[in-house]
């Protein structure tokens, strides 16, 4: 064989056991505002392109609400994204359900081993894996420590839900607005709707109405969650103008210390800061964490949390690349990085012994020592059933519906799926 014949066989045997990346473009469409995520995310794509030459893996921004409505549309058509953010729960098996999703099973399996169990089980439609999980949450009260010395409340007195009341009371005594809601979202408000649940029925109510028992959705658990919104609601703890207000702008209101709570995920450590008018938010040391409240003769536990399983959803129609991405972006290096520098509560195995954060710690121990965590209400539910959810929990708050009614029409909404 000539010199020239061998080159060119081994430049074909090359050409054939390459990883066939070239030339190719990953889209990736995520909802967050949190800088330092957004960031990281950043790095890690430019990380992944430097090394990987012919691939652009190009980090795309959509607003929440605006990501919600749109999904759906732009995954039956030719833009769809490669990857792109996902609460998992109800919405994702349906997406599953409509065949927009690819089953990466076997292509992720060894980077499912280095994930928490509970994250990667979020993640499987049917037994088989459609997306990689990367974050874990918590829905908490974040308070204003200077705020509450103010009003002379102690976060620490605040156990019971009748001890949550006398607070916001005293809050507003000292002419202090108690709470920050953006109910002009809607699923800020259902958190509330949500933990009264939990509270009351424990940590089957939401399964049991599901599987249509002692009355599926109109039972006494969620008839009387409305109860003690509206309870709640009838103190008028909440800014001017809750109704209208969106998410970003009530997470400024509790960074420009107008308001002395804040019901919210993690992501609000994150948001306070740039939505607030100084663009500095509340100093770190000045937030406290208040776990959501339990309810006298209720079944649940101050050790039950709700909250977020985060990760990224694989389109049908993804390249190979696409995949190949998410195990780069699930390296151990890159979840201490996230967990350093507070950007978010990663999933990695062993990655929470970076954070340095305290408020970020004090998450980390809650999802830690949970006695049982309930992925949020809306996604659970899917999308037609979470969409009446956050509906009526605006409802009953503003006291345009009972609570009665609001148990029903969730049911209603669950019979016709």
């Amino acid at each position: 064989m000539t010199l020239r014949k061998s080159l060119f066989v081994a430049a074909c045997i090359a050409a054939f056991s390459a990883p066939a990346f070239a030339d190719t473009n990953v889209t990736v469409l995520h909802v967050s505002e949190n800088p330092a995520q957004r960031g990281l995310w950043e790095k890690i794509a430019a990380d992944y392109n430097a090394s990987h030459k012919g691939v652009n893996v190009q980090m795309k921004y959509l607003e929440n609400e605006a990501f919600k409505a749109k999904l759906p549309t732009m995954l039956q058509s030719d833009s769809r994204p490669d990857l792109f953010y996902s609460w998992a729960g109800g919405v994702m098996q349906a997406q599953d359900k409509a065949g927009f999703l690819k089953d990466i099973t076997a292509d992720v399996a060894t980077v499912d081993q280095t994930l928490s169990p509970t994250a990667v089980d979020a993640f499987k439609v049917d037994g088989k894996v459609v997306g990689v999980p990367f974050e874990q949450g918590e829905v908490v009260f974040y308070y204003n420590k200077k705020l509450f010395e103010k009003a002379g409340v102690k976060a620490e007195d605040i156990k019971s839900w009748d001890d949550f009341l006398a607070a916001v009371k005293k809050l507003k005594a000292a002419g202090i607005t108690p709470i920050a809601v953006g109910a002009g979202e809607k699923w800020p408000m259902h958190f509330y709707y949500s933990y009264l649940v939990m509270r009351l029925g424990g940590e089957h109510a939401l399964t049991d109405a599901k599987a249509g028992k002692d009355g599926g959705f109109k039972s006494p658990a969620f008839v009387d969650a409305g109860k003690r919104l509206r309870e709640l609601a009838a103190l008028e703890p909440f800014q001017p103008g809750y109704l209208q207000t969106s998410h970003a702008q009530s997470s400024g209101i509790f960074g420009d210390g107008k308001a002395a709570m804040d019901l919210m995920g993690q992501w609000l450590l994150g948001m306070q800061a740039p939505n607030s008018a100084s663009g500095k938010g509340l100093p770190e040391e000045d937030i406290g964490i208040l776990s959501f409240p339990v309810v006298a003769g209720g079944k649940g536990k101050a050790t039950d949390t709700l909250g977020g399983i985060n990760g990224w959803l694989v389109s049908k129609s993804a390249p190979p690349e696409a995949v190949d991405f998410l195990k780069f972006f699930s390296q151990e290096k890159y979840a201490k990085e996230a967990a350093a520098s507070a950007a978010y509560i990663p999933v990695v195995k062993g990655a929470d012994a970076s954070f340095t954060n305290p408020l970020f710690k004090r998450l980390a121990s809650d999802l830690a020592a949970t006695t049982y965590h309930q992925n949020f209400f809306d996604q659970d539910l899917g999308p037609s059933v979470g969409r009446v959810i956050n509906d009526v929990s605006v409802a009953v708050a503003a006291g345009e519906m009972t609570p009665e009614a609001a148990a029903a029409a969730i049911q209603e909404a669950a019979d016709q799926q």
